[in-house]
């Protein structure tokens, strides 16, 4: 599935089948995907929108970093950024649905060498990642997501 995805028309059709998994993960809040694994484990990200205030969810794959996650906005490589990733640039206060289970998050952009090795993290998971980054000029956008604990007392 992996050297499918790398080609660029595995890239259409695992976008083209995007809504219909989308429409599935949300409904099974993160328990189910259409497109099954592609070397990473799938979340829900729910943003709000930077222009409408409205909540986006957006189904992405995920790599652990401790107790946080990383999240890469590579798009499938296209020249254009994902609207999510601009959404959690607006605003950093999101919630990560893994599961059935919806947390609240917050994301931090990583810059240079720490968004460079997370990037690579994606690659060895995942070589289509690498394919993506080949794909375009623009810098993709690499965020960190914590989980947001309740102050103690």
């Amino acid at each position: 599935m992996v050297a499918f995805a790398c080609t660029r028309f595995g890239s259409w059709v695992i976008r083209s089948l995007t809504p219909v998994d989308r429409r599935v993960l949300i409904r099974s809040k993160g328990r189910y995907t259409v497109l099954g694994p592609l070397g990473a484990p799938t979340m829900l990200l729910t943003t709000t929108g930077a222009r409408s205030g409205l909540p986006r969810t957006t189904p992405l794959l995920y790599v652990r970093d401790g107790d946080d996650l990383v999240v890469v906005g590579s798009n499938f490589g296209q020249e254009r950024h994902p609207a999510w990733s601009g959404n959690l640039r607006a605003n950093p206060r999101a919630t990560v649905t893994i599961g059935g289970q919806a947390v609240a998050a917050v994301a931090e952009q990583l810059q240079g060498t720490e968004a460079d090795a997370a990037f690579e993290r994606f690659v060895s998971l995942a070589r289509n990642y690498g394919e993506y980054r080949s794909r375009t000029d623009r810098q993709i956008r690499v965020f960190r997501l914590s989980e947001v604990t309740a102050p103690t007392g």
